[in-house]
């Protein structure tokens, strides 16, 4: 019975597997090579009779680390287009899977060697899978081997689509927080990146809510991470880390409760309290990188927003250069930074000596400040209401004044 293979002179399968397998055995002297090349082009011919593509994957895969090695990028990307088109020939999602993790596992063993031209190739392998678990797990690939060969700035821009990634795939709280915490690896990789490397630290640490306190600990490292990281930052002076339990379990941790002392401070304290700890902790924060004059500028402008929010929108001078520790001429030039960072809109009035704050930036919005929040907003109501009313009012009146008119003309 002759058996029809589904192949044809254009089918690029069996001239691929030849081409590596002649590579692989180069080196071998054609005696020794011709047999073995003409064994694997049977083997992937009996595979693809039967169907077994998963099999004919791994067979054109052995001799994918010579061919790193020998061939260009081009020819290189042109092999692995034709290995990663097989996965459209698979029937079910876990074989698909399986595929998926088969190839990029490959293409990922040696991520210092060409990195960028095997990011590319498991960009090529993730826009031809279907299955979300699968797409999840090259592109998982990808954020590790973009980390590990250096090559960040290729995998950067699609972080941008990761909210619309997260409801494509479908994943788990255990599986974000990889996904989370690889993504800030990548972005602290990519050191112009340290605002998204800390915004989705945070991502990760937010993952952690109401989990018993062995699979919390495993978020301290991360947890310290990110303090050091909002206290660092020149530019970031809001952050919601206290209310996180996995920020809160350091309070009372014998090795990191002065970690989350510091972040306490810069959230809810002013610059006095900073320079008390810092003068008991000097050695603490040098040891995490932190620059006592950076940290300084800093609390000084925290502490401005702090008199911002609590001096009822007036601030004397005479109070921020106290608060402050600086000399009288210093006062507006530090007024003008909080205005320049957009962390407050005032008006400097220099004839009473008061800065009059119509708006500042919260350090921490939490329970109090929703409560305020909501305040607010209820007075707004009122005062809306209280207007429709009174225009209401004066609406009748005029109606009936033009009414009473009326009514005398035409008499």
């Amino acid at each position: 019975m002759t058996t029809v293979v589904p192949t044809s002179e254009e089918d690029p399968v069996l001239p691929v597997v030849r081409f590596t397998a002649e590579l692989s055995w180069a080196d071998a002297g054609p005696e020794v090579a011709e047999p073995q090349v003409t064994r694997l082009c049977m083997e992937a011919q009996e595979c693809m009779v039967m169907g077994r593509w998963l099999d004919l994957a791994s067979l054109m895969l052995t001799s994918a680390d010579i061919v790193f090695s020998k061939v260009s990028d081009k020819d290189l990307e042109c092999i692995f287009t034709v290995i990663c088109n097989l996965v459209s020939k698979l029937q079910t999602p876990n074989e698909e899977l399986e595929a998926a993790k088969l190839i990029s596992t490959k293409i990922t063993q040696q991520p210092t060697d060409k990195p960028a031209i095997r990011l590319k190739i498991l960009f090529n392998l993730y826009n031809l899978l279907e299955g979300p678990d699968s797409r999840f797990f090259v592109y998982m690939q990808a954020l590790n081997l973009a980390l590990n060969g250096k090559v960040a700035d290729h995998i950067v821009p699609s972080f941008k689509r990761i909210d619309s990634f997260l409801k494509e795939w479908n994943v788990g709280v255990k599986d974000q927080r990889n996904l989370f915490l690889a993504v800030a690896n990548v972005l602290k990789e990519n050191k112009s990146s340290g605002k998204d490397s800390f915004k989705f630290l945070t991502k990760y640490l937010a993952t952690f809510s109401g989990e018993d306190s062995y699979v919390m600990s495993e978020a301290k490292e991360e947890a310290v991470r990110a303090i050091i990281e909002f206290v660092k930052a020149p530019d970031t002076f809001q952050c919601d880390l206290l209310g996180m339990p996995a920020v809160g379990q350091l309070e009372k941790d014998a090795k990191y409760a002065l970690v989350y002392q510091l972040l306490n401070i810069f959230l809810t304290q002013r610059l006095d309290a900073y320079l008390e700890f810092q003068a008991a902790n000097s050695t603490l924060l040098k040891s995490h990188g932190l620059v006592h004059e950076d940290c300084i500028t800093k609390m000084r402008l925290m502490s401005l927003v702090d008199l911002g929010c609590n001096e009822s929108g007036q601030i004397p001078y005479t109070l921020i250069k106290d608060t402050l520790r600086i000399n009288d001429d210093e006062v507006e030039l530090w007024v003008v930074n909080a205005i320049t960072a957009k962390l407050i809109d005032c008006k400097m009035d220099q004839m009473n000596q008061v800065v009059i704050v119509s708006r500042c930036t919260e350090r921490l919005f939490g329970q109090q400040q929703w409560h305020a929040l909501r305040s607010k907003l209820a007075s707004w109501r009122g005062n809306v209401a209280s207007l429709i009313s009174t225009i209401q009012a004066n609406k009748i009146v005029e109606e009936d004044g033009s009414q009473a008119m009326q009514g005398m003309a035409i008499r």
